[in-house]
């Protein structure tokens, strides 16, 4: 039987929609060990810390509509909708960095990484 994967992901860069061809989330949950003295010379037990999200996307470039300035992004969403109706979404995503790359199919893709300040699922 075949699986099921995540259908459908999307950027939204001021209301232009643009389809994703590969997302890779890292997620950095912040917390730290805190290490005591104690008998056993172990960590203690572990302090909270602030969340990470680190987006590593790829979009194909457009040939018949202007790309956006992904230099200057600041606030976009990014959405990844799944078959089943779950929806995904990074919020307050801003660029770090921008290359370009070119596949075998002769398309040219742009890589981004992006730097989320929330994470929603809907």
């Amino acid at each position: 039987m075949a699986q099921e994967f995540a259908s459908l992901g999307i950027v939204d860069v001021d209301g232009q929609e643009i389809d994703l061809t590969k997302l890779d989330v890292r997620t950095v949950t912040g917390r730290k060990p805190v290490k005591t003295i104690n008998r056993k010379g172990r960590v203690k037990g572990f302090a909270k810390g602030i969340v990470e999200y680190t987006l590593s996307i790829t979009v194909a470039v457009p040939l018949n509509s202007p790309e956006p300035d992904w230099d200057n992004v600041t606030d976009a969403k990014i959405s990844v909708e799944e078959e089943n109706g779950k929806r995904i979404s990074y919020t307050g995503c801003f660029t770090t960095e921008i290359g370009e790359s070119y596949t075998v199919d002769s398309e040219k893709m742009r890589d981004l990484q992006m730097v989320a300040l929330d994470k929603v699922e809907e």
